[in-house]
């Protein structure tokens, strides 16, 4: 599709007054799903990230693994199992995760911001004491290796900011009741990080438009939801499955202060760029 000079120039003076309005404020993006896997996608996210730090945005990134985790347990012979939508890590599973998220998803996404002029530092929740957890424990189910964040050390995250780079967390946490690692929900992990940094957004990328009253049909996406909705769409089967913790973290990061959060299609080019710098709202936003 052509676009004249002229129309470039009007995209980016429609996106001005959005830049002002986040310039030096930080967002927090979850990276996950599709995007993690098509390349098209994968630039097209890096892009967003850099271009919104070179503004002067402050942009903090933090990644799952899912599929890149899936694959070395195949690898390995090892089968995936989630129980209420979050992964079950037993012993085996753990070593995994940690090598998959700690080492080569979160090095690749440092070296593919770097190879377009980005500066970034890639982060673990071991790092500095980061991110501290305990077990997850509900009462109804086991999830093994699975943590409950109980600390976010913001500092070491402003502190990567102040010097001018990105910082990229993978989230596995060190445990403060006895386990050394636990694996961590990246949305919650996200939701967490942002209500530390008193972040201005939250957004979740995930592989859907957002929350669908049918999951099989797009045009039945919720623009928005008010918190006080959220327990009647569970009990009606809308919000299900791996869609659970993801509300739950948009709700807890509601509640704690964050002024916009969203769930969006991370299988639309530029979608981080559509959402924050345009008029052109896209997936599901929370409120009170």
């Amino acid at each position: 599709m052509f676009i004249s000079n002229f129309d470039k120039a009007t995209i980016l003076i429609e996106a001005l007054p959005y830049i002002q309005k986040y310039v030096g404020k930080t967002i927090v993006v979850k990276y996950g799903g599709n995007a993690m896997k098509n390349e098209g996608l994968k630039d097209a996210v890096i892009s967003d990230i850099v271009l919104l730090s070179l503004v002067g945005i402050n942009t903090v990134l933090v990644h799952g693994g899912g599929p890149e985790i899936n694959k070395m347990l195949d690898k390995v012979g090892i089968e995936s199992k989630f129980v209420n939508g979050l992964r079950y890590t037993d012993e085996d599973t753990i070593d995994i995760v940690q090598m998959v998220l700690a080492g080569k998803t979160n090095k690749e996404l440092v070296n593919r911001i770097q190879a377009i002029g980005g500066k970034a530092i890639g982060l673990c929740g071991l790092d500095g004491g980061l991110i501290k957890a305990k077990k997850l424990e509900d009462g109804q189910y086991d999830y093994g290796k699975v943590g409950e964040i109980t600390e976010v050390n913001a500092d070491v995250i402003k502190d990567v900011i102040s010097r001018g780079y990105i910082p990229v967390v993978s989230t596995i946490a060190a445990g403060e009741d006895g386990e050394p690692v636990y694996n961590i929900n990246a949305d919650t992990a996200a939701s967490k990080i942002a209500a530390a940094l008193g972040a201005e957004n939250l957004i979740l990328l995930t592989d859907t438009r957002g929350v669908m009253r049918d999951v099989k049909d797009e045009d039945t996406l919720i623009p928005e939801i008010r918190l006080s909705e959220i327990e009647e769409l569970m009990s009606e089967g809308v919000i299900s499955g791996g869609m659970i913790p993801k509300v739950k973290c948009c709700e807890e990061a509601v509640r704690s202060g964050i002024k916009n959060t969203f769930i969006i299609d991370g299988r639309i080019l530029h979608s981080i760029l559509i959402e924050l710098l345009t008029d052109e709202g896209i997936g599901t936003m929370f409120k009170l």
